[in-house]
Order: C-alpha cells, then sequence, then structure tokens
C-alpha cells in the first residue's frame, strides 16, 4: 500500500487499527480481568479492572499481557481518573498513549476492551489483597500498624471474606444517611402491610436496621471462616485493624446483552 516505505506502513496499520477500534467501541464489555498490583514494602496497590466482551478473551495471553501491563503503567502514574491515564504518554513507549495501545489491541484481539476503572492506594500501614476465580473479583484491604508474617493469614482470609461476602460498607459509622432511611421506609412498609401497630413500629424497625448492619457492614458480618465470631473479633484477636478495603467484580453494574444462542444459530443457517 504505501511502496515499501517502513515507517508509512506503521503509520498505515495503525491508522487501520483505529478505524477497527472505533467501529468496536459502542459493543458492551462486561467481561474481562480485575488486576492486583501490590508494592513488595506493601506500601502501596492497585486493583485495576479492564473489560472485554467475552470470558474467551479475558483468557487469551495477549489480553491478560495487556491488562498487566496497564496496571504496571497506572502504578507509575499520578493520574486519577481513567480518562486522564488513557490519555498520558504509554510508559513502554512514550510515541504512543495509553489509549493508542488499547486500540491497537482492539484491532488486533478484535474485540471491544475498555479501561473502567481502578483504585489506588498508598498507606502508613500495609495492604494485602486477593484475587478470585482467576480475576473475576479483586479485593485490596488496607491494614493500619505494621505488617508482619503472623498477621498474613488472617490478613489473606479478611481479603477472601470480602470477595465472598461483598459487604457494602467498613462500619455503621460509614453507612450514609440515605441507605439507613431508605432502609427505615422499606421495614415500615413491610411492618404496615403485616398489620403490625403503629406504636410499635418504630421499636421493630430499629432492630431490622441493627440487623441490617450485620449484613452490609465488614466489621458486624459473621466471619466467614468462624460464623461464631465477627470480622471485628477475629481481628481483634490478631491486633489488627481494617482502615478501608475495596471490592471490584467484573462486569458488576454493566447492562449485559442476553444471547438467545439457539436463535443465533437458527438465523444464521437461515441467511446460509
Amino acid at each position: 500500500e504505501v511502496d515499501g516505505d517502513i515507517e508509512a506502513a506503521v503509520e498505515y496499520l495503525r491508522e487501520k487499527g483505529m478505524a477497527a477500534a472505533a467501529k468496536k467501541a459502542g459493543r458492551v464489555a462486561a467481561e474481562g480481568l480485575v488486576s492486583l498490583n501490590i508494592t513488595d514494602d506493601r506500601k502501596k496497590g492497585i486493583l485495576v479492572e479492564v473489560n472485554s466482551e467475552t470470558d474467551f478473551v479475558a483468557k487469551n495471553d495477549q489480553f491478560q499481557n495487556l491488562v498487566a501491563d496497564i496496571s504496571e503503567h497506572i502504578m507509575q502514574s499520578d493520574a486519577e481518573a481513567v480518562e486522564a491515564v488513557e490519555n498520558e504518554k504509554w510508559f513502554k513507549d512514550e510515541s504512543q498513549t495509553v489509549n493508542d495501545v488499547i486500540k491497537a489491541a482492539i484491532a488486533s484481539i478484535g474485540e471491544n476492551i475498555n479501561l473502567r476503572r481502578f483504585k489506588k492506594v498508598e498507606t502508613d500501614g500495609y495492604l494485602f489483597g486477593y484475587i478470585h476465580l482467576g480475576g473475576k473479583i479483586g479485593v485490596l484491604v488496607e491494614f493500619a500498624n505494621e505488617f508482619d508474617d503472623s498477621k498474613a493469614k488472617t490478613a489473606k482470609d479478611v481479603a477472601m471474606h470480602i470477595a465472598a461476602i461483598n459487604p457494602e460498607f467498613l462500619d455503621r459509622d460509614s453507612v450514609n444517611a440515605e441507605s439507613i432511611e431508605k432502609e427505615k421506609k422499606i421495614y415500615r412498609e413491610q411492618m404496615l402491610n403485616e398489620g403490625k401497630p403503629e406504636h410499635i413500629l418504630d421499636q421493630i424497625i430499629e432492630g431490622k436496621i441493627n440487623k441490617y448492619f450485620t449484613q452490609v457492614c465488614l466489621l458486624e458480618q459473621p466471619f466467614v471462616r468462624d460464623d461464631d465470631k465477627t470480622v471485628a473479633e477475629v481481628l481483634e484477636e490478631n491486633d489488627m485493624e481494617v482502615k478501608q478495603f475495596t471490592r471490584f467484580e467484573i462486569g458488576e453494574g454493566i447492562e449485559k446483552k442476553e444471547e438467545d444462542f439457539a436463535a443465533e444459530v437458527a438465523a444464521v443457517t437461515k441467511n446460509q
């Protein structure tokens, strides 16, 4: 196409890749990987979610390497938002932006790929994380004080608990007033519909709100490895304190296209 001009050929291929990527940009990407990266001193860590259209591509070496590289890039970056990251010079090659690299991967792999979100934490305590189901769920936990090997098992267990049980908040003080009022309203409607006397509603609702806290607050949840204890009790026994946590689950909140495989096969067969 460009008469043997190598540099022009590179530019031509990149332009073709950008055009192909643009065509795929509107397609729903709700699969992919969550990547976890923590420095050796456990003072800095990151969770990154990169989406693909199919789980098949999420298991592809090229895609997995891309996610690892994006994670490493963000670890070295001062950017705090996805858009800022996408416009940065690529850490491996400053002639390209992060967005260029993603678009080139879209053209090569043949699916829409999307850097959806990331959470970066730096601490004077220590970080511990856990990846579940090969990257379907990722957890990053910040603990207070200094790390030592005796805390490793409990730290991992707490991260696994968060992956499995999916708490929304750290403790009841972290629950926003709007969520509490929403729950109270639901409980009040339920009680009235059941014919409960008005004068005892507040007492019943208070009990239900306390139950709600044990469901959504990490520290009040029964510990997944020993439900006779709460997470708070397990942490206290091991002289540990959780300051914050982040949990990413692939595709959560993305409206996925429902595939009717039988209808799709029938349609293809009919057109042949």
